[in-house]
């Protein structure tokens, strides 16, 4: 294993320090590792927390600021925060007008998030509601969920409805807002390597040099199936078919394409991948009309990507579309 790091123990612990040094906007509660925005709580506005296992960067700290989250918990690698910093979180954001958790679908983050609601709710006034986000087409259960994984659609999730927050919208109705992008989206991934967890200090599961992992999740859980290595034409219809298959992407204003890397793909490989998927949705009748390219979604040193379709309409558009302030997306600031 070589890894910038220097002791495996120590790695969430010295990468918050650093980033708390890079990002004068954010503010780090190093005791519990929560990162959220130097201004907040923003009085009168809807406070929206997310988070998990560290491992994921940019995902989940890279998505606070103006017009996304306002803070999030960091766990341990792949491993999900505990409830006692969930609930400090939601007290840090409280600006009056209640907290939005969105919680990726992962049984430790659904449970803790829960529990974390109900200390917060015992020990202030807050009001909190929860959405779970569960996108991923791959597979029904898995080790590590009830019912679908939440993938790369929570960037949307979370990109729209902070968008909404910023006008002042209510905690019902973001909260609608949420599970109504998530029932939008649909995301299919793959890996062509595995990734190492720094304390395992090896890949966490085998895959030959000529085989990938198809439907893979983002803490390598396994996938639908092991094929043969193929060319990058038919691991993008792998991908797209199943999530097609899935939901009809046809109607409506549109939809957002966001090909995620895994951490370990360069951008050439996924440009590449991003013009064989939109080739297969234009055959199919599905019109993009926003991008998002990049590793935003990470699973440490795994190499693969995955693919995250929305469907837009006028208001989600112009939600997508509406200025936001992060260390990983920022535009129109």
């Amino acid at each position: 294993m070589k890894k910038l790091l220097n002791d495996p123990a120590d790695l969430v612990a010295e990468s918050l320090r650093g980033l708390d040094r890079a990002h004068p906007e954010l503010r780090v509660d190093h005791e519990n590792r929560i990162i959220y925005r130097a201004d907040a709580p923003v009085s009168g506005k809807v406070g929206l927390l997310s988070g998990g296992g560290s491992g994921h960067e940019p995902a989940h700290a890279g998505f606070i600021g103006p017009g996304m989250l306002d803070a999030v918990c960091a766990g341990e690698v792949f491993t999900s925060p505990v409830p006692d910093q969930m609930a400090e979180a939601t007290k840090k954001i409280d600006g009056g007008a209640g907290v939005l958790h969105l919680v990726w679908n992962y049984t430790g983050d659904v449970m803790n998030f829960d529990m974390a609601a109900e200390l917060a709710a015992a020990e202030t006034d807050t009001t909190v509601e929860a959405v779970v986000m569960n996108d991923d087409v791959a597979v029904e259960d898995s080790l590590f969920t009830a019912g679908r994984r939440g993938t790369g659609a929570a960037i949307a999730v979370e990109k729209i409805v902070g968008a909404a927050a910023e006008q002042g919208r209510s905690l019902s109705e973001l909260a609608d807002l949420a599970r109504r992008v998530n029932d939008n989206s649909r995301s299919m991934g793959m890996a062509l390597t595995s990734c190492t967890v720094p304390a395992k200090g090896s890949p966490t599961f085998d895959l030959p040099d000529d085989e990938i992992e198809i439907g893979i999740g983002i803490h390598g859980e396994p996938g639908r199936r092991r094929v043969p290595l193929a060319p990058a034409r038919e691991i993008a219809q792998m991908l797209v078919d199943p999530v097609l298959a899935d939901r009809d992407f046809t109607g409506g204003g549109g939809v957002l394409v966001f090909v995620n890397g895994t951490g370990a793909t360069p951008l050439l490989e996924l440009y590449l991948m991003y013009g064989e998927i939109t080739a297969l949705l234009d055959k199919a009748g599905v019109v993009p009309v926003r991008t998002l390219v990049g590793p935003y979604v990470t699973s440490l040193d795994m190499a693969g990507c995955s693919v995250s379709i929305t469907q837009l309409d006028d208001e989600l558009l112009r939600l997508w579309d509406a200025p936001v302030a992060t260390s990983g997306l920022r535009w129109g600031m």
